[in-house]
């Protein structure tokens, strides 16, 4: 029998040009917490779909015990960047603002998303390039600082095509007829990210005829660079959205769980036992194998425990 979600629709988690900001809230059954939430921010290319869209993970989710908010944000043909990863980013505000009342401890607070919503999930990671991101609101009190993000083939650079008509560049429907090259740059994941950059698992097809697999994997090759601890899942053949088909949806969400509990909950603790066992090498084995297939060597070197402690940190 599966576990009970209490769904409640249409919350209000911030106000913006007197426009509510909504939400869907799926909380899990009470005492099955595991005291971790998630932001889950649905694709569309930035000028279609909705909170509603990506239920079925903030269902999924939220029997394993994740508290999983679904929001929504301003659209393209509504307002221009950065008016959609200001509202992320007050979605993310809103669950440490109620972390008390929601049973969730504030410093475990990841974000998902697919397609455009990956790459806005991409940048609400992103940790100090510009104030403008934050955004008013509400609740700007708090922080909107993520520790963990899953983005399901997300555009990692967004492109400036000159002269495109934004009728089919949904880019430069996102930016705006004003935007500059720097604009551009500064919304771009690939081109921002540091070594602060939060844990993070990336997902995409192999046959995506709508963001490239180089998107990812050019991505994958950024954080890795950076000792991030990053992990890439493509799946063979498969195309734009391959998480919509039957099937498909359940194995990214197990993906998604199995990522955000070793994050959250595992955190890697074991690395520091004063006293250890024979089969040791094993674990430090499969973590390589995770963070570091370069380096499956069974010991713990420098680069090993250099990831561990940005885990601990995260």
């Amino acid at each position: 029998m599966e576990k009970q979600v209490e769904i409640t629709k249409d919350i209000v988690i911030g106000t913006v040009d007197d426009k509510s900001l909504e939400a869907d809230l799926f909380l899990p059954t009470k005492g099955e917490e595991n005291g971790a939430a998630i932001v889950i921010v649905h694709g569309g290319g930035w000028r279609e779909g909705d909170k509603g869209q990506l239920g079925g993970y903030g269902l999924l989710l939220a029997r394993e015990g994740f508290v999983c908010l679904c929001s929504s944000y301003r659209l393209s043909q509504e307002e221009k960047w950065p008016a959609q990863i200001q509202d992320v980013k007050c979605a993310v505000r809103y669950l440490r603002k109620n972390s008390k009342k929601l049973n969730i401890e504030p410093e475990r607070i990841g974000i998902t998303g697919n397609s455009a919503g990956g790459h806005l999930s991409l940048m609400a990671g992103l940790r100090k390039v510009s104030e403008e991101f934050e955004g008013n609101a509400g609740n700007n009190e708090v922080s909107s600082e993520v520790k963990a993000v899953c983005a399901i083939y997300p555009p990692a650079q967004i492109r400036n095509y000159e002269n495109s008509d934004p009728e089919v560049d949904a880019y430069r429907a996102l930016m705006g007829s004003e935007a500059k090259q720097q604009d551009y740059e500064l919304a771009s994941p690939l081109l921002q990210i540091k070594e602060d950059f939060p844990p993070t698992m990336l997902i995409h097809g192999s046959s995506d005829s709508v963001v490239k697999l180089s998107d990812t994997t050019d991505l994958y090759e950024k954080l890795t660079s950076l000792s991030i601890p990053t992990e890439i899942h493509i799946f063979s053949e498969e195309d734009h959205a391959f998480d919509a088909q039957s099937g498909y949806g359940r194995s990214v969400a197990e993906l998604q769980n199995l990522f955000f509990k070793n994050i959250f909950k595992i955190g890697y603790r074991y690395f520091y036992l004063t006293k250890r066992s024979k089969s040791d090498s094993f674990v430090i084995r499969a973590f390589q194998r995770r963070y570091l297939p370069k380096n499956v060597t069974g010991k713990l070197d420098k680069k090993t425990l250099k990831i561990s402690e940005l885990l601990l940190k995260n």
